[in-house]
Formats: structure tokens, C-alpha cells, sequence
């Protein structure tokens, strides 16, 4: 029985040491780099990088000889800390926050049907085009607000659409992502928290759309022959700003007759000709 012992033993600390060996010999040393710049990670792992959680997003970085083009949403700063470990330089992050183009409410954008399945935006999509007239709009399920990790998105009960709150947003897309109708985008976060933009996305011809919902874009172009700076584009139906060019002049949301484009400060938005003070702090600029 002993040497049954001292045999059993013998082979265990045998293998013991046999495990040991293999794993010191194929040991993978990570870089202590990369370590670090996980660390100035805020530990989100959101995606919004383009990369499978922090991790992956501290690898890429690490191993890459430049950081241009890579960014992290979520932190204000933290480009600036990881150029600092990696002895690399880093473009000063532009702040985005996510916007809903659409302004189809409950009030002018009636329901025609009754929709009796599975809670879920998704869902909904691939069952039918939607439960008003306007098959492009807000389905109004929420799933931007169950993708959120931050909590910056809720469902206004009054106006059955997602708002985003100013101060919890982070740009990290993934309500954007959720969103089956395509109707959340990133917009560049200004000093005054002002945005200009087209909060519509039907493609529907004029009459259409209108009928379909009275705050939708018709397609007029009133907005582009009015804008000094060619920041505004027409196409199927639409148009659309583009904030690279747009100045914040708010020329065209006083021309626009359907209340289509908005002005959004601090999370309202609001129609210049509907308010005695500046929305954004700002006069409507004449060139």
C-alpha cells in the first residue's frame, strides 16, 4: 500500500513539474503597455471604438504606429493619456452627442393600426413597416434605451420619442446601432450644446409625407436655397446639414414650413420663430 503511495505521489509532482516547465517555456508575456493603456480606459466597453471592449481597443492601440483614427468616446480626455504612455501624439477629440432625427410625436404622427407583438423596435421592423403612416419614423419601442449603458436615452411618454440626456450621452453609438429605422446619428457636441439639424428622415415624396406626419420634411428646398454656405443638400426627398459646413447661422430653420429642422440646446429642441429669446444664445446671423 505504501508503494502505491509514494508511486501516486511520485507521478503527481512529476506532472506538477511537467506543467509547470511547459507553462514557463509557452508563457505569452503581455506588454505592460498595454496594461497601462487599459487602465486609462474608462472601462466602459461600450464598442464605440470599433473594438471588442477596452481590451481589444488597448491592443490596437499599442500595436499601432499611429493613433490617428483610433478614439474612445466615452473618455474626454483619455486619447490624450494613452498618446502620453505610448510616446505618440493624439487629435484633440471632437465631443459628439446623439440626436434623434425625428420629430413625428404622437400628436402629428396619428397612429393607423394597432401593433399586438413583442415590445422590441427590431422585431416590429421585420414584422411591418410600422403603426402610423410614416414608415421611416420612431417605432417607439426603446431599443436605443436598452442598449444604452449610460442611461442617456428614455422614451418621452408624452411625445412617444427617445430623448438624450446632455449630460450622460457619450457618443458611444450604441443606440445608433439599435435603432432599426436608421434614425440616430452622432452630431458634434458644441461649447453651447447647440445643433442644427433635419429631424426627419422620410424619403416619401412631399404630399406623402406630409400626410403621413405634419412635422415632416417635404422636400421644398426652401432651406437650401437659403443657406450662404452650402451645408445643406436635397436628395429623395430630404435634405439634410452637414455640420462641417453649417455655421449655426439658423437661417433655414425660419424657412423651413413644416418645422422640420431643429435647434437643439441642453436636450430641447425648440423653432426659432416659437421663442422671444436666442435658443442657442446666438441672433440668426445675415450674410
Amino acid at each position: 500500500m505504501y508503494i502505491a503511495i509514494i508511486i501516486i505521489s511520485f507521478s503527481g509532482a512529476l506532472a506538477a513539474f511537467i506543467l509547470y516547465f511547459f507553462s514557463k517555456k509557452f508563457e505569452v508575456k503581455e506588454d505592460q503597455r498595454i496594461v497601462l493603456v487599459r487602465e486609462a480606459l474608462p472601462g466602459a466597453n461600450c464598442g464605440g471604438c470599433g473594438y471588442p471592449g477596452c481590451g481589444g481597443f488597448a491592443d490596437a492601440c499599442v500595436k499601432a504606429t499611429s493613433l490617428d483614427g483610433l478614439s474612445c468616446p466615452v473618455g474626454v480626455d483619455t486619447m490624450k493619456t494613452i498618446a502620453s504612455i505610448l510616446g505618440m501624439t493624439a487629435d484633440e477629440t471632437i465631443q459628439k452627442i446623439a440626436v434623434v432625427r425625428c420629430n413625428g410625436t404622437i400628436e402629428v404622427r396619428p397612429r393607423i393600426t394597432v401593433y399586438d407583438g413583442v415590445k422590441s423596435c427590431a422585431i416590429m421592423a421585420l414584422l411591418f413597416s410600422g403603426d402610423t403612416g410614416c414608415s421611416y419614423g420612431c417605432l417607439g419601442w426603446g431599443d436605443c434605451v436598452k442598449a444604452c449603458l449610460f442611461e442617456a436615452i428614455d422614451i418621452n411618454p408624452d411625445t412617444g420619442l427617445p430623448e438624450v440626456s446632455e449630460e450622460k450621452c457619450t457618443a458611444c453609438r450604441a443606440c445608433e446601432k439599435a435603432c432599426p429605422k436608421n434614425i440616430i446619428e452622432m452630431r458634434k457636441k458644441t461649447s453651447d450644446s447647440c445643433r442644427i439639424y433635419v429631424s426627419c428622415v422620410n424619403r416619401d415624396k412631399g404630399g406623402i409625407a406630409r400626410k403621413a406626419c405634419k412635422n415632416a420634411c417635404i422636400g421644398c428646398g426652401k432651406c437650401v436655397k437659403t443657406c450662404d454656405f452650402s451645408a445643406i443638400t436635397l436628395s429623395e426627398n430630404i435634405a439634410y446639414i452637414a455640420e462641417a459646413k453649417c455655421t449655426l447661422c439658423r437661417k433655414c430653420v425660419s424657412v423651413c414650413p413644416t418645422g422640420a429642422i431643429l435647434v437643439r440646446n441642453q436636450g430641447s429642441g425648440v423653432r426659432d420663430q416659437d421663442v422671444g429669446a436666442y435658443p442657442c444664445g446666438r441672433p440668426i446671423i445675415n450674410y
